[in-house]
């Protein structure tokens, strides 16, 4: 959707990252009051609540076709992600529960294995209908039809929920959640200064998310560049001073009842924030960087179905690029490889420590982004693809990592590493701004910086946690 608002909205690359900003906003928004009403209805009023916001949110991209402003696409992207909060936290530890503890990791691989048809097939869904071809009107004759597959997916999720209310779901009471273990519950950590400097990164970490949503409502009222940076600099530094003061007197008086007093945890959010931040950039300019940054094809590629056909590439003074439409075929592909990463990664984590093995994939990104950056001709464009591969395990492996543990205090750790995906709304308009003044190569390196902050937690996770290792976590599901 970013280069299709480019195109046809004439918006920058930083502009156009207001969509993951919306996307990502309504996971943080929602998170917390999703696991509040699920407490209070139930899992099954709770699913109900996801599918009908979902639906409602897709149907929205009716009027707001017709209306034609970035606002209305950008509210209707939010509305969506609220729902999708219901489920991915509601969801998840209802099917863990729904039957044998024993089964309860080969249930959950089952029901979130089909996520992986949606990574490949979206982009090639979606590019029938957001990138036109020139002879039908390009841009505006795509935006035409960008509803119809928000449409066709609303109506199928609202068929959805009236299977849901027709049918009898039990309301379980959940022992454990998946990722902790009842018979491996963690002492508090002895060392609070690690915790205390954890939790006060994750305090500034919080600020200037909530500096980026007030910078964003600010800019309505066509404030000055002056007046902005004024108010984000205080909605950031102030909560942040009051903040280390009130840490470091809470800090060393928390009980093992709070959460916030296990340091693995602690670092959880902060690597997801990180994580989601650099798989969010990834995937949003990928279409920018394949079809302006990638060496000039072979001739072999003009009009080759890979590309999707004659309109999958074009020749510009002399040189075959790749155009819109081909770049979602590419994007399939490595979504493919994506989806190949989670399967491989299951395999993995059977037999080696989760924490190793993000580590040594973080680390592996932060060398992929940095090829990416040096823009090295088709190397970069391998590394790339590569990069989809090595950040497929990583959502699911910091989840399980940070409730690692923690009993019934899962739950409540659940819902802040959810809250910690709002990474994804604000680093990919820095991203897109360096696009700006840059190149989109250069952009990656915001990317690899995220990743190093995720390598690190992975290495060590084993000292904030105080355990040797977690192996055979699930590699499937989230983001």
């Amino acid at each position: 959707m970013d280069k299709h608002f480019q195109d046809f909205l004439h918006l920058s690359k930083r502009e156009s990252a207001w969509v993951q900003f919306a996307h990502y906003l309504g996971y943080f928004l929602m998170a917390l009051p999703a696991g509040w009403l699920t407490h209070k209805l139930g899992y099954k009023k709770g699913i109900l609540a996801g599918l009908l916001i979902v639906s409602l949110g897709c149907l929205w991209f009716i009027p707001a076709t017709k209306i034609a402003t970035f606002w209305a696409f950008l509210l209707g992207v939010c509305i969506v992600s609220m729902g999708l909060t219901f489920l991915e936290t509601i969801a998840n530890p209802y099917v863990t529960v729904l039957g044998s503890p024993k089964f309860a990791a080969s249930r959950i691989n089952l029901a979130q294995s089909f996520n992986g048809l949606g990574w490949p097939l979206g982009p090639l869904v979606g590019g029938l209908f957001f990138y036109a071809s020139a002879e039908a009107g390009g841009a505006q004759a795509a935006n035409e039809t960008l509803w119809i597959p928000y449409a066709g997916i609303g109506v199928f999720v609202f068929l959805l929920f009236l299977v849901f209310l027709a049918v009898k779901l039990p309301d379980l009471v959940e022992e454990t959640t998946a990722g902790s273990d009842s018979e491996t519950t963690l002492d508090v950590s002895p060392n609070r200064s690690i915790n205390y400097k954890l939790m006060l990164l994750n305090v500034l970490v919080l600020s200037f998310a909530i500096a980026t949503i007030v910078i964003a409502f600010c800019s309505i009222f066509n404030l000055s560049d002056t007046a902005i940076h004024w108010i984000f600099a205080s909605t950031v530094l102030l909560p942040t001073l009051y903040g280390a003061f009130r840490l470091k007197v809470v800090s060393f008086n928390l009980s093992s009842k709070s959460v916030w007093a296990y340091p693995h945890f602690s670092g959880s959010t902060i690597a997801q924030f990180f994580y989601v931040a650099a798989q969010a950039g990834t995937f949003a300019f990928f279409m920018n960087y394949v079809t302006e940054e990638l060496p000039p094809l072979p001739e072999l590629f003009n009009g080759s179905w890979i590309l999707g056909g004659v309109d999958g590439s074009i020749v510009k003074e002399g040189i075959l690029k790749v155009t819109e439409k081909g770049g979602t075929k590419l994007l399939s592909i490595a979504f493919g490889l994506f989806v190949l990463g989670r399967f491989t990664g299951a395999a993995l984590l059977k037999k080696l420590p989760a924490h190793r093995v993000l580590g040594t994939y973080g680390a592996i990104n932060v060398l992929l982004m940095l090829l990416i950056t040096l823009k090295i001709g088709w190397l970069s464009v391998l590394a790339l693809f590569l990069s989809f591969f090595f950040m497929s395990v990583m959502y699911p492996t910091i989840f399980a990592l940070g409730i690692f543990g923690l009993g019934e205090k899962a739950k409540v750790a659940s819902s802040y590493i959810v809250m910690a995906i709002m990474g994804g709304a604000i680093l990919p308009k820095a991203m897109g701004w360096v696009g700006d003044h840059y190149n989109m190569s250069v952009g990656f390196v915001i990317p690899m910086a995220c990743f190093m902050v995720v390598s690190l937690y992975g290495f060590s996770w084993s000292k904030l946690s105080g355990s040797q290792g977690l192996v055979g976590i699930k590699s499937s599901g989230g983001h």
